[in-house]
């Protein structure tokens, strides 16, 4: 592809209407727009689950083994994490464009997260969790606005 050819592409991004992809219509979701964004906040979800232990589950549970160890098991869930977020981020991307699906994301891996630190890793929630979940609501509303407001 020529530099220029490449420019147009990258211009383009965003503008226009992704096709349906596969998986949108193995679950009959071609036509519903609805569908879409529940199916994709329903599998971002799950694989924010995978994401945090992935993440963050190796401090608990491997810390006194070699970082390699830590490493490699955060991968093995990490390919499970990946198995669902891409099939949820090309449904998304269907019906909302990319801003849109990474703030969505957002506010679902902190959405998952808090009950991770309080329930698994045993930490007090403080009103910094508060805060910050404050700023990505408002992040979210911004970003959605003109679906929200009609425009």
């Amino acid at each position: 592809m020529k530099e220029s050819q490449a420019r147009q592409v990258w211009k383009n991004v965003g503008k226009q209407k992704m096709p349906a992809s596969g998986f949108s219509k193995l679950y009959g979701l071609t036509d519903n727009p609805m569908a879409k964004v529940w199916t994709t906040i329903g599998l971002l979800i799950v694989s924010n689950i995978f994401m945090t232990f992935a993440w963050y589950g190796h401090l608990k549970d491997l810390k006194d083994r070699p970082w390699l160890v830590a490493a490699l098991v955060s991968w093995g869930i990490a390919f499970f994490e990946y198995m669902i977020q891409v099939p949820a981020n090309r449904i998304g991307n269907e019906v909302m464009n990319l801003g849109q699906l990474k703030i969505l994301q957002e506010v679902i891996a902190l959405s998952v997260f808090i009950p991770f630190v309080l329930l698994y890793s045993k930490e007090k929630l403080t009103l910094d969790y508060v805060w910050a979940s404050l700023c990505l609501l408002g992040a979210a509303f911004f970003v959605f606005r003109s679906k929200l407001m009609g425009g």
